[in-house]
């Protein structure tokens, strides 16, 4: 099943519409306002708690952004919504926050982050809350495992695969090569069955992306969009674009 044109129909902020030189930082609520107001469409980064709360965060560790140096996983939701950030007075939100302040406005592209362990607690934390949220969402992950949960656990949501050619950068050296051979080609797609597909703009055009688009009906956004040049390889390749540090 191809994804809903909803997906589509709209440029989608990655880590909401931030603008760090006002105090609009990555994946907190004054990015999600300020995407809301100019209509796109928000994808965000989901972290798991201590206590098995979805946290809207990107990195597995505080420091980049916010006070302290401690894992996620290692601290409790209430922790982490108690956490200072350097250039902001926002606070991390739950997921449950987040749709509270979404309500439906505009879609969510909900990106599951992983420790590649298999552990689905995340997906299963997913599932509760939004089987009480009438807005449009999608979820997606690098983790083909992740993808598999959210097709058992939730098999109407609309679940996509993000991916590159290949898994070689310092990024992916902490995992097994077979592991990482695993998610080469979209080779997963037969079992994770996405609806559609997140690619990287700097490796487009690539055949298993045209594959998963031309051949099985998947819908192509591309990431992470912030020239020129790519805009342009988005709208030659993709059906639509994850953009940052403009406005379109």
């Amino acid at each position: 099943m191809r994804a809903p044109d909803w997906l589509t129909a709209r440029p989608v902020a990655h880590r909401g519409l931030h603008t760090a030189t006002r105090g609009i930082i990555e994946n907190m609520p004054s990015a999600i306002t300020a995407a809301v107001n100019g209509n796109f469409a928000i994808e965000v980064d989901l972290q798991l708690s201590r206590d098995g709360e979805a946290m809207v965060h990107h990195d597995y560790k505080l420091g980049r952004l916010n006070e302290g140096a401690a894992q996620l996983i290692d601290m409790t939701a209430a922790e982490l919504k108690a956490v200072s950030f350097k250039a902001t007075s926002d606070r991390m939100m739950t997921l449950g926050d987040l749709c509270d302040l979404a309500d439906g406005r505009v879609p969510l592209v909900l990106e599951m982050k992983s420790t590649y362990s298999g552990d689905r607690k995340l997906a299963a934390r997913m599932a509760q809350v939004l089987a009480g949220y009438k807005g449009p969402a999608a979820a997606m992950s690098f983790d083909p495992d992740q993808v598999m949960a959210i097709r058992e656990t939730m098999p109407a949501l609309i679940r996509g695969i993000v991916a590159q050619r290949t898994y070689n950068d310092s990024y992916w050296t902490h995992l097994p090569q077979e592991q990482r051979d695993a998610m080469l080609h979209l080779r997963h797609g037969f079992r994770t069955q996405p609806h559609f597909v997140a690619y990287w703009v700097n490796e487009l055009p690539a055949p298993a992306p045209w594959i998963a688009r031309n051949i099985f009906g998947c819908a192509l956004l591309t990431w992470t969009v912030r020239t020129p040049e790519q805009r342009e390889r988005a709208g030659q390749h993709a059906d639509q674009m994850i953009f940052e540090g403009f406005v379109p």
